[in-house]
């Protein structure tokens, strides 16, 4: 068995074709590129038994040698992947069950009728590979670097596959990020965590695709600095997937999601204090910014505007043609990879990371609640609009962690806070709703267990 770790980047043809011959690449290119097909027939059961225990199986062509793998999935951040794989030689196309014995096949599938395995999609492809080597440090660093084109086929549906991927065969993961961030510092390179399989499954069944990992399960026990990187990891990583997601399909509720996991990292940035020093976050504070500048504005139009919601498909596809997305996901990356905000903080700062969730965030919530001094917008609700950052990160911390707080009916504190921020983002809101909406909000037990 080995351990593959990767980085995938969608990016363009012509994309591929600068990368051939860019001066990073060609200054650390080992081997000089290399033209493979590859050929390769995926199976699973008709139920897609497989694909829900996250398993994906293949025999694959490569020139003269047929290869049986088997790849399940392991850890996957934020485009980053860690997977499980064994690979087999074989004398013919046909798939080997014996291979898969217990010592590769998941416990979760024991008592599956291998017999019913069959095969379901094609990925074939042109895959241009090159051995990328460098010190890095007192470390060698060696990296495979592929051009993928080709297409995925399931049944009369297929799917152009044209993408970057690295491959890390010595060195450490964060030198993956650094190079894929040298990368996109110049091109238009959109990471991308859902594999070929993924891909062929989503066109075998359009709701097969699971947009969102999973939100952390914390603990209030657990510090700050654990909490705030599992749930930035996470939103990280969402955000990526429903990119890919709504680039792929158009549908006007994945940008809107893809929008919110923005907003609420951007937040959680904000509202760290000493515990991750501005300076430490300066740069991606200012990104997120600027895209949250244009997108914010383009779906409060677009909530009940048709032309609006058929234009951004366009606009989205042409802001993945230049390089702000991709730079900005890989540098966020990196930035939680390397642990960065912990980083040259002072002692305070280190004492307020480590504290336990549970005696933070309380404390937190109940400084921003007491500033925002609702009362005032009982009688002035057209100002509620200069209060938006501060409700965009309590609903942040409340939409991902209000199950560690002893709060009464939190459930609600976040539904009624959440409607009261879409309410001051809207800059034609109706002053009444604001007002109203203001006053439900101040009447809440767990809103008064806040501020007092």
């Amino acid at each position: 068995m080995g351990k593959e770790t990767e980085i995938k980047l969608r990016a363009s043809q012509a994309t591929l074709q600068t990368l051939r011959d860019h001066p990073l690449l060609k200054k650390r290119n080992k081997s000089g590129w290399q033209r493979v097909e590859l050929f390769n027939q995926y199976y699973d059961t008709a139920a897609r038994d497989l694909a829900h225990a996250r398993v994906a199986l293949r025999v694959r062509r490569d020139g003269e040698q047929l290869i049986q793998t088997l790849k399940s999935r392991g850890n996957s951040v934020a485009g980053l992947s860690e997977r499980n794989e064994w690979d087999w030689m074989l004398g013919s196309a046909q798939l080997d069950l014996t291979l898969l014995d217990d010592s590769c096949w998941p416990a979760s599938l024991a008592n599956l009728d291998k017999r019913q395995l069959q095969p379901i999609f094609r990925t074939d492809f042109v895959r241009e590979k090159a051995e990328i080597a460098w010190g890095r440090g007192k470390t060698r660093v060696v990296i495979e670097a592929a051009l993928d084109q080709g297409q995925v086929i399931a049944g009369s549906q297929s799917e152009a596959i044209s993408e970057l991927e690295l491959e890390l065969r010595q060195g450490e993961p964060a030198a993956l990020l650094e190079l894929a961030v040298e990368l996109a510092a110049s091109l238009p390179l959109m990471p991308c965590d859902i594999s070929k399989a993924e891909r062929g499954y989503r066109l075998f069944d359009a709701d097969s695709y699971d947009n969102l990992p999973t939100l952390p399960s914390l603990s209030a026990e657990c510090s700050l600095d654990q909490a705030f990187a599992e749930l930035a990891w996470h939103l990280l990583g969402s955000s990526q997937r429903l990119a890919e997601q709504y680039r792929h399909s158009g549908h006007w509720r994945q940008l809107q999601h893809w929008l919110q996991q923005l907003i609420d990292l951007r937040a959680l940035l904000a509202s760290l204090g000493q515990a991750a020093p501005r300076s430490s976050s300066r740069m991606l504070r200012e990104g997120l910014d600027a895209l949250l500048a244009d997108w914010r504005p383009r779906l409060q139009a677009g909530g009940e505007d048709e032309q609006v919601r058929q234009q951004a498909v366009a606009q989205f596809a042409a802001e993945l043609q230049n390089t702000r997305w991709g730079l900005l996901s890989l540098q966020l990356s990196q930035w939680l990879w390397l642990r960065a905000w912990t980083v040259n903080r002072t002692a305070r700062g280190t004492r307020q990371g480590q504290a336990a969730l549970a005696s933070w965030l309380p404390r937190l919530l109940s400084e921003e609640a007491g500033e925002l001094r609702l009362p005032r917008y009982l009688h002035e609700p057209a100002a509620l609009a200069e209060q938006l950052p501060r409700l965009d990160r309590l609903c942040a911390w409340l939409r991902l962690a209000r199950g560690t707080l002893p709060l009464e009916e939190s459930d609600r504190l976040y539904g009624e806070l959440h409607k009261l921020q879409q309410l001051a983002a809207q800059s034609n809101a109706d002053n009444e709703q604001r007002r109203l909406q203001a006053q439900t909000v101040a009447g809440l037990k767990a809103w008064k267990q806040l501020i007092r």
